[in-house]
């Protein structure tokens, strides 16, 4: 390996001109010019990036080499493999990473891949260029971890970035050098799909989920040249969780001023956390599509926020733009260049047009050399000019992939993200000697565990509920199983899913028999575990629902087991926050678990069983119906706030159902309670620029040890622009035993006043703030202070 990256290093001098021809020795007296190892430095400070002479210069010496069409390839994103999000697929991909054309490669894997391609690059290749390796590792590669928006759940940054850095761990492993991950988009619509993939609608918890994952995969100083690095893609920038109705891809319009304040702060903190590359969204952003999106892509992330990595756009979107409206494919190609995109992710539009673009003078020279430039710059970054490769070899690979360090790691984590919704009559722990009836579609289901977008990971090596209860149940438990019911009957979405990777598996019983069965099986039990929800293709990328209850016939199953008397479990499995009004009143119990990943089964057994003491709080809000969507925690209020008044008419209120949600944010409930006692701050009043300290004691008053998520949160009470009527600032992950209490304290620093006035200046302003204290965001207490001018 030493003696081929040698060859690699002397090859690439000589192509640059700056090693000699005769000696060894003149090639090391040009050394200078290639990339060394470099000590590990802290990210760039936002507003004054470091700087890095000995990659520029390398960068420019390289470029002076390079041909108009060479410049051009480097821009150029190819897919190969068996992963197509869009109607293009790309061809004569060989020949294309020959003849210089492809400067980085998305949708395939494994050593053997991964070499092949790097050969091709630069052995084949005029100046010896290596490849960018790209895939989707967004909840894990090998070793599956729980959804985004599960993991988002567990509030737990350090078990976020641990998965992250596993992640990372494997996929470098398997020839991969770039990921596109963290999605940090906010969302407030449970009917978008890819809800799934983010962190939910807040923020503050977002921005800080952003930074942990961006950490883990890059690691803690962003040296990407560790050969278990992997650079992070922030996506989709921006505001993409906001489409109109839900609806994926769709057109999204807001005020700069709600972009600032709500929407826009985990991608500011992500690339504060040095992220290497930012992907274009899809939609459209009041008028302009975000791939053609000047002040996006160049006004606000590079001039005002100082990103100085790569933009990639998403699958097909340059050649999208032209649905859009925005013009022919030479016209695109032209808006999409001088927006600040540096890669074309398969639309191949920059390698047919960029040429003529320049001849025509649309685009210049100097804006292809920057796109060129960047791009080389993330390569360098990547340690590829020392090291195409990235010490990849099958060996390590064997060694690295789902170790049983990281199977016990995903457990772990999996446990954290579980959320109890309800526990009436204390149905939950299950005693180990009970005998119970597992029913449900999702209950067998091993594929459905690792959820959607789940990377590298293979179903079958996934533990199912059902199996996960007999492994930790044990010889005392006895388990009947019956299915139940189809997690579907809708045939068009049946053949929809199954055409699109869905894999399922459908029982061609009628409702009436799979029902009869397991209501069998649950007059012979003690108690019934109900896994219903979601499939994994009804989640994610171009999944939306419009109704997000549960599918199918599984409500009828869940009214016939509810009618024989026994008590009943239900167990979600499911991507997104659904509309469950009669399991909260029926069931006795609900334990929300997500698509949990490899060591689902085992994770979720663990809590039914009390091994584990769940502890997840929500970080998406779950309405009562559809019709109260967009419904989120940190919403204005109005001239007419409803208070609860039955015959209040003339106030901001629904005649049928009540305003509030069936589950608010942060919520999630324990085997054991907590107390919290009023909150106190630390002065009365501050001036500007002042910090202050919230107090609060939280106590265990329950009979067992637990863990809860103290949350805090403030309120501006009078501002010149209308202020949210609540807004997380805080948050404290504590373990109490029973009978325990703690005193936390929240600092609150001068930023967490301020906010972005309709002028958009970041400012706070004097008058009265209310500091709220709880386990969720409706059942707090308060206290207050004032601001002096």
């Amino acid at each position: 390996m030493k003696h081929r990256q040698s060859l690699f290093r002397a090859a690439l001098l000589l192509a640059l001109g700056l090693a000699g021809t005769n000696a060894q020795a003149q090639v090391r007296a040009k050394a200078p010019a290639k990339p060394k190892a470099k000590p590990a430095a802290p990210a760039p400070t936002p507003g004054s990036p470091a700087v890095d002479p000995q990659m520029q210069q390398f960068v420019t010496s390289l470029m002076q080499k390079m041909t108009l069409e060479e410049k051009i390839g480097q821009l150029n994103l190819v897919s190969v493999g068996f992963d197509v999000t869009g109607p293009v697929v790309s061809q004569n991909v060989d020949a294309n990473i020959k003849k210089g054309l492809v400067g980085a490669v998305l949708n395939t894997f494994t050593p053997v891949a991964a070499r092949k391609l790097q050969q091709q690059a630069i052995q084949d290749t005029r100046l010896h260029i290596p490849l960018i390796l790209g895939y989707d590792v967004i909840h894990g590669h090998r070793t599956i971890f729980p959804i985004p928006l599960g993991l988002a759940a567990s509030w737990d940054l350090d078990a976020m970035e641990r998965s992250a850095r596993i992640a990372a761990a494997e996929a470098s492993a398997d020839g991969l050098n770039w990921v596109y991950s963290p999605m940090v988009d906010i969302a407030r619509d449970p009917r978008w799909g890819r809800v799934a993939e983010g962190a939910g609608e807040d923020p503050y918890l977002g921005s800080r989920i952003a930074e942990a994952m961006v950490r883990g995969f890059q690691g803690p100083t962003n040296d990407m040249t560790k050969p278990e690095t992997v650079m992070a893609c922030l996506k989709h920038f921006a505001l993409y969780g906001a489409a109109e109705a839900g609806r994926d891809y769709n057109t999204t319009d807001m005020s700069r001023q709600r972009m600032y304040n709500e929407y826009l702060p985990p991608y500011r903190a992500a690339v504060r956390a040095g992220v290497g590359s930012v992907m274009a969204s899809f939609n459209d952003i009041n008028g302009i599509p975000a791939t053609a999106n000047k002040w996006l892509l160049t006004d606000l992330l590079r001039k005002q926020w100082s990103f100085q990595g790569f933009v990639s756009t998403d699958y097909t979107g340059i050649p999208e733009l032209t649905a859009h409206g925005m013009g022919d494919e030479k016209k695109v190609s032209e808006l999409a260049l001088n927006a600040g995109v540096d890669m074309d992710m398969v639309g191949e539009v920059f390698l047919r047009q960029l040429a003529t673009n320049l001849k025509e003078g649309t685009v210049t020279q100097a804006a292809i050399d920057q796109a060129c430039r960047r791009v080389l710059e993330a390569k360098y970054k990547l340690g590829l000019f020392t090291d195409p490769y990235r010490g990849v070899t099958e060996e390590r690979a064997k060694a690295t992939e789902m170790k049983p360090a990281y199977i016990a790691d995903a457990r772990d984590i999996t446990r954290r993200t579980l959320v109890l919704l309800k526990n009436d009559k204390q149905t939950l722990p299950l005693k180990n000697t009970v005998n119970v009836a597992v029913v449900g579609p999702l209950a067998d289901r091993s594929r459905d565990m690792i959820g959607n977008w789940s990377g590298a990971g293979d179903g079958k090596q996934a533990i199912s509920i059902l199996q996960g209860i007999k492994n930790v149940g044990g010889a005392g438990v006895h388990v009947t199983y019956a299915q139940g019911a189809n997690v579907t009957d809708d045939q068009q979405m049946i053949q929809r899913l199954n055409a699109h990777g869905g894999e399922l598996n459908i029982d061609t019983r009628s409702a009436e028999t799979m029902i009869a069965e397991a209501v069998q099986a649950a007059q012979g039990s003690d108690v019934v575990v109900a896994v219903v929800g979601e499939s994994q293709g009804m989640t994610g990328e171009a999944a939306s629902r419009a109704d997000i209850g549960l599918p199918g016939r599984q409500l009828d199953l869940l009214k016939a087991l509810k009618a024989t008397g026994k008590p009943l479990v239900v167990v979600l499995v499911n991507g997104r926050p659904l509309t469950l009004p009669w399991e909260d009143q029926h069931a006795d119990a609900i334990l929300e678990t997500w698509f949990g990943g490899t060591q689902a089964g085992n994770a979720v057994a663990d809590a039914l069983f009390g091994v584990y003491n769940p502890s997840g709080k929500l970080t998406m809000t779950f309405p009562r119906a559809v019709g109260q969507i967009p419904i989120y925690y940190n919403h204005k209020s109005t001239g007419r706030p409803y208070a609860g008044v039955l015959l209040d008419k003339y106030k901001s209120r629904y005649l049928d159902i009540p305003n509030d949600p069936l589950y608010p944010f942060g919520y999630g409930l324990s085997y054991t309670t907590f107390t919290y006692g009023k909150p106190t701050v630390s002065q009365a009043s501050i001036s500007p620029g002042q910090d202050l300290e919230v107090t609060v004691t939280v106590q265990n008053t329950g009979q067992y040890d637990g863990t809860e998520i103290a949350q805090c949160y403030l309120r501006d009470m009078v501002g010149s622009s209308t202020r949210p009527v609540q807004e997380l600032k805080g948050f404290q992950k504590i373990t109490l035993k029973k009978g325990e209490s703690r005193q936390l304290t929240f600092h609150l620093a001068a930023n967490d006043l301020k906010f972005y006035n309709d002028n958009l200046q970041f400012v706070s302003e004097p008058g009265e703030f209310q500091v709220m204290t709880g386990g969720n965001s409706r059942d707090v207490q308060m206290t207050s202070f004032t601001l002096t001018k």
